[in-house]
Parts: C-alpha cells; structure tokens; sequence
C-alpha cells in the first residue's frame, strides 16, 4: 500500500495532488520522452463540476504545446499508462484526464492522516518564521463602536489567526483613530454643552449625543467649525485643558471597546494610535522636504502624484496641521524599524481604497524598500435590515447591542430545544456571538452585507448555530461510541466517501483564504463539512453500525470531522461548544 508521511507541512489533498503529478510526470517522461515539473502539473489540478467527472481533472490542453499533441491524444495516452489503483484510477474525457480517488486510499491514508495530525491538521509551513503586521478594527475614540467596524475587527482578527495557523508570528495593531480635527468637534460640544458628571454617567453614549449635536449646530451655525479646528490645534500645541479631556475621551472609548472585544475573543499587541505617531512625523515631513517631494499647493503641502494618475496626497494643511497621511506614513516607518515585517495588512472599508493607493506610492517614492510589503485589505458596507448607518445620522448601531439581541434571541430558542443545558447563559453568548462572526464572514469580503438576524440565528440554514451544533453533534456523538478506530477503516458508502473526499480539503481551504485575505473561504469550507457531515450522520447509523469495522469507520469520520470544525471555527473567531 502506498502510504505518506505526514510531517505536518502539507494538507492530505494537497499531499495526493503532488504524488498524482509525480505520476503524471513519470508517464509523460515514458510515453513522450519529456521531462515536466511536478510543481507545474500540480499547480493546475482542478475540480470537476460533476462527481462522475472524478475527484481530481488534469487539463491536458496545457501539455499540448509542450508534447505538439492533442489534448484527448495526451489524456488518452497517459490514462492507458497510469497503473496506480492504490491510489486512484484515470480515465481520458475531452482533453481531461480524470481521476476517481480509491476509496482504500481515502481509508487508509486521508481519514488516518487528518487523526494523526489532530490539533495540527490543515496547518501549513508558509510562514518559516516571517513576521506580519495587521492593522485592524482601529475605532474612533468619541465614536461607538458600531457594525461599521465590524468589517475592519472580524476580518481582521481572522486573517490574524490564519496567519498565525500557517507558521507566521503575527502582531495585531489597533491603530485607534485618536487624532485629528474631530477631536476639535468633540472638545468644543463639550465645552459647550457638556459636564464631567452627565459623561462619566453615559461614557460614549454621551458624547456621541455631544458630537451628533456639534453637527446639527454647525448646519445653521457654520462658524463652529473654525471654532474646532482652532481647539484641535491647540490640542496638537500641547495646551493642557485639551489634551486632559482628549486622554479623558480615550479612556471611556476604550473602556466600551474593550468589553466588545472581550465578547469577541479578540485582544491586540498594541493600541499605538495616531497621536503615538505625533512626536514621530516631523522626520517624515522632513525627509520629503529633502527627497524633493514635497510641494506647496494653496499654503497645504503636498505630494504631486498626477504622473501615477492619482489625485495629490496631502501631508500639511496650510495651518500646518498634520492628516492621515501623514501619521500613516510615520507609522509604516515605525512598524518596520520596530518589527521588521515581511506584510504589513491594513483591514479598512473599500472606501478608503485611494488613501492607501497614495500612501503605499508615496513611500514607494520616499525610498523605502519595504514599500512592497504593504498591503490593503478592503471590504465592503454593513446595512441591518436594509438600512444604512451613520454616527453622524445619530442612527448607528452599536456592536454590542446587536450582540446582546442575537444572545437574547438564542436563549429563547435554548429554553424550547434545550431545556435542561448546564450552561445556557455560557452556551448562548457563544452561540449569539458566533451568529453574528459567521453572518458576516460568510460571504466575499468586498460585498456589501445587509444582516438580517433571523437568517443569522437559523439552527437549519447556512448559519453559525448550524456549525456549531454540527460540532457539538460530533462531540455528542463521540462521547457515545462503544468502539474506537481500528487499524483497518473500510469506506464503502457514497456519503462515506463525499465526507472524506471533504474533509481533505481543509489545507486547500485555509491556503487559499490566506493568498486571497479571504476568510470567507473557510466559512464556507466549514459548510461544506457540515452538509457533508449531516448527510453521513442521516445515512449511516454511527452508534449502531452493523459490524465492528464499519462502526470503527464511522467514529473515525466522525472524529475527523470533529478534528477539521476543531481546528476551523476559531479561525473565523467561533467558539467551539461541544453540547447545545
């Protein structure tokens, strides 16, 4: 029997698509006298459509010009030649070459394999050692933190924790928006209309009641806003009533954010924020005064980037005031000088596409080598219940309200489907915090998402209640069985075999999720193993197999799947309750 051995570097599908392009090669080697790289035969695998097309499709239009054969003369020739039944048979149709994996090798070495890799199944070596950087969540100090940042906070973290799955050391930042001419706004409201007392009661309630009002002012009062733009450049000078509110501001937003993120499971390495940066941009404007770079357009200094098709990026307000750019450009300097990253990851809307585009070239012109390991990392809008939200509007939704409701929601559910949990309350909160993760990881990131809680919170549907009490099923389940596996696994059912063959793709999943920045691609991965799971679940009896090797086979699948939604939920920030 051909066997592998699993040192933890590669997935099994993975492992059984570079063995089948060994094969590949050493048949075209004797049937065409041409020595082709495995690694580019390997790299065009693909999946059929159909499952009657097979497991795995060779194209062999890509050996055409190579071999100056055609496509189904090539796939014919190599099907004929290929004699590997311990690992699958070939068969030639249109130009493909199929394959129809055996299901002794799905027995013996794919189900196996994921039992042995346990804990470690489906990591990858990509890492070695490298360092990268995530910027992410990044709230507004004054500001709620609402499902506008929710984008920023889950995706975030679950790139974060991919990474970190494939070998890399990772250092999660929250770069807090606590800087800039808002905070003008939110001093002045307050100077204006608020008192210690009514804030300190509200926190950030509070104060985004002051910042809501500054603006309803300033429609009919316009004057207000050079108002605040001289206090947040008092600020920026120093003055001491400022910066003490400013500091007072911060600790209450922070305070609010960090009991969302505690529900969330999410911590950072460092709060350095925009004001970190401030003692540290003067070397950055100056370095573009020298480079050349930097000019004076209307009293503001620019950089002209017109020759890259893009607006100017804009460093100084003619009042000297710094912005954006500039604090992000200090801040990448100082993110590579301190971690040496090999990708810098900045988590930020779609609309805010053009500001990292102008950032990214004008450190790209500054010099910087690193310039090239800055990356972007955009998603789209969050709508609930087809309404669109806005601080300003004063009609944001808040993180954890919305939290509270899924949690409130579920243990409604709970008391009519399990009345006698141990841990309701425990089981909830994981349950209507999953809900939420999942709802929005489920699709691309870039889309616009409308949340619509009842979809969310469906036990039946493409949901996280759904995969979480896949997972507990299993635990149930395995904490049930009489029998363990046994050297010998005997896969005979089509549901069986549908199970395994998913099962193996978990590598390909989390490899493919961390190239594309695509959680999604694991949540819908951890579908995929649900439905497969629940149809095996409904068609072969698990605990009252009809003999011993056939029961061992079903634990063992049903271990496995425990293994793979194991090691997958908490990669999309999902809690793994083993009873519901």
């Amino acid at each position: 029997m051909y066997t592998i051995e699993y040192k933890g570097n590669f997935g099994v599908m993975i492992e059984l698509k570079k063995l089948l392009a060994e094969k590949i090669a050493c048949v075209v080697k004797e049937c065409f006298g041409v020595s082709m790289q495995t690694s580019d035969i390997f790299s065009s695998f693909e999946y059929p459509p159909d499952d009657s097309m097979g497991d795995l499709a060779y194209p062999c239009f890509k050996l055409s010009p190579v071999l100056r054969k055609g496509p189904n003369v090539i796939a014919q020739t190599i099907s004929e030649k290929f004699v590997y039944p311990e690992l699958a048979k070939a068969e030639a149709l249109g130009g493909y070459l199929n394959f129809f994996i055996s299901d002794d090798y799905y027995s013996d070495n794919i189900v196996p394999g994921i039992l042995k890799k346990g804990k470690d199944y489906g990591k990858l070596d990509l890492g070695k050692g490298g360092t990268v950087v995530l910027d992410y969540s990044s709230p507004n100090i004054c500001k709620p933190f609402h499902v506008g940042h929710l984008g920023s906070t889950v995706i975030g973290h679950s790139i974060k924790k991919l990474h970190e799955f494939v070998g890399y050391k990772c250092v999660g930042v929250n770069h807090l928006g606590d800087w800039g001419t808002q905070f003008g706004k939110q001093i002045l409201a307050y100077k204006m209309w608020g008192d210690k007392k009514t804030v300190e009661e509200g926190g950030v309630d509070e104060l985004v009641k002051l910042y809501v009002r500054f603006h309803q002012e300033a429609e009919d009062n316009p004057e207000l806003n050079d108002q605040a733009r001289l206090e947040f450049h008092k600020l920026e000078t120093g003055d001491k009533e400022n910066t003490e509110l400013w500091k007072w501001f911060v600790e209450l937003t922070l305070a609010e954010c960090n009991r969302s993120y505690s529900r969330l499971g999410i911590e950072f390495d460092s709060y350095a924020g925009e004001s970190f940066y401030t003692d540290k941009m003067p070397a950055q404007v100056e370095k573009l005064k020298k480079s050349g770079l930097l000019k004076i357009d209307n009293g503001a200094s620019i950089v002209d980037l017109s020759e890259y098709n893009m607006p100017p990026c804009l460093i100084l307000k003619s009042d000297g005031s710094t912005l954006y750019p500039t604090r992000d450009i200090a801040a990448a300097v100082y993110r590579y000088n301190t971690y040496k990253f090999d990708k810098c990851i900045y988590v930020t809307s779609s609309q805010q596409k053009l500001h990292f585009q102008q950032l990214f070239k004008v450190i790209e012109l500054m010099g910087y080598d690193f310039a090239d390991k800055l990356v972007h990392v955009s998603y789209g809008t969050i709508s609930v219940d087809g309404e669109k939200l806005s601080t300003r509007a004063g009609n944001a939704v808040l993180i954890r309200d919305l939290i509270d409701s899924a949690v409130t929601k579920v243990k409604e559910i709970m008391k009519e489907k399990s009345p006698d949990l141990e841990n309701p309350d425990e089981v909830a909160e994981q349950i209507g915090v999953g809900a939420v993760v999942f709802y929005y990881l489920m699709n691309d990131r870039i889309k616009d998402t409308n949340f619509v809680m009842s979809e969310a919170l469906s036990f039946d549907g493409n949901s996280g209640p759904y995969a979480q009490y896949t997972y507990a099923r299993t635990c149930q389940l395995l904490n049930k069985a009489k029998v363990s596996a046994t050297d010998k696994l005997v896969i005979k059912e089509k549901s069986e075999r549908d199970l395994a063959k998913v099962l193996s793709k978990f590598s390909e999943a989390v490899l493919s999720a961390v190239k594309d920045y695509e959680p999604s691609d694991v949540t819908r991965y951890i579908l995929d193993v649900c439905t497969a799971f629940n149809r095996f679940y409904h068609d072969c009896p698990i605990l009252n197999a009809e003999d011993e090797n056939v029961a061992a086979t079903r634990v063992a699948l049903t271990k496995a799947t425990n293994t793979v939604l194991g090691n997958a939920l908490p990669l999309i920030c999902m809690k793994t309750p083993t009873k519901i």
